[in-house]
């Protein structure tokens, strides 16, 4: 499968012209939200395109999917940043370090304090969301705002992790409004705990996200086409 230059610039137009309109509504600017492309299921030759189309942030589901896609990039995208969006298993902290620049997906204490582990040793620094579940669904994975005090705790504990601010993908529907609550919701956790990133929306229903506070938007359809179907079993609908 392939991904041409000029259709992805094309894609990324109409997305960009959306994001313009969202923010329009209410009243914010442009500087204030980071698009990140979700290429999970994608070859490295489409995030190749991607990134001479325009794009610099990458969203990726599964490590091991994108470990084996990573070597084919090679330095081509010197100032790229890959963010990991899907559930992380805790086994698997130390490889999504190697490999990620941001992780979205953190849960738990345990998981951060191998994450923090991993960064130490290698001496670098890693951008971290806490992912917060706000829906009921059985198949999400995040954790309970009640447990966002003893995070932020072991946060402080971290410091090589830079804790930029929470994560929420709300229950599936066609309808956007229906997401609206729980990005409210996310962007009450934000201001009562003073953190002031909010990752959440897709391509769906990323304008009501913008409108209610969203400074990280998750955009693959939109920008990518339909996926392939998938072959992995790791459960993930970050975009």
């Amino acid at each position: 499968m392939a991904l041409d230059s000029f259709s992805f610039e094309d894609r990324l137009a109409a997305v960009e012209a959306r994001i313009t309109q969202a923010l329009r509504r209410c009243g914010r600017d442009r500087s204030e939200i980071l698009l990140v492309a979700v290429s999970k299921k994608f070859s490295a030759d489409i995030i190749r395109a991607a990134y001479e189309g325009g794009a610099r942030d990458f969203g990726e589901n599964y490590v091991q999917e994108f470990a084996d896609k990573r070597p084919s990039l090679g330095g081509e995208l010197p100032d790229a940043r890959f963010h990991l969006i899907g559930h992380l298993q805790s086994n698997k902290a130390r490889t999504a370090t190697e490999l990620f620049d941001v992780i979205q997906t953190v849960d738990s204490a345990k998981l951060m304090t191998r994450l923090q582990q991993a960064a130490k040793e290698s001496g670098s620094e890693r951008e971290i969301y806490l992912e917060i579940k706000l829906g009921q669904e059985d198949s999400k994975t995040g954790a309970d705002p009640q447990d966002i005090p003893a995070l932020l705790q072991a946060a402080g504990t971290c410091p090589n992790l830079r804790l930029a601010g929470l994560m929420t993908i709300p229950p599936w529907s066609d309808d956007p409004d229906v997401s609206r609550p729980y990005f409210r919701s996310l962007a009450a956790l934000g201001r009562k705990y003073g953190l002031r990133g909010l990752s959440m929306g897709m391509s769906a229903d990323f304008e009501v996200a913008i409108e209610e506070g969203a400074t990280v938007v998750r955009v693959g359809t939109a920008l990518f086409g339909a996926r392939p179907k998938p072959q992995n079993r790791e459960l993930s609908t970050a975009e």
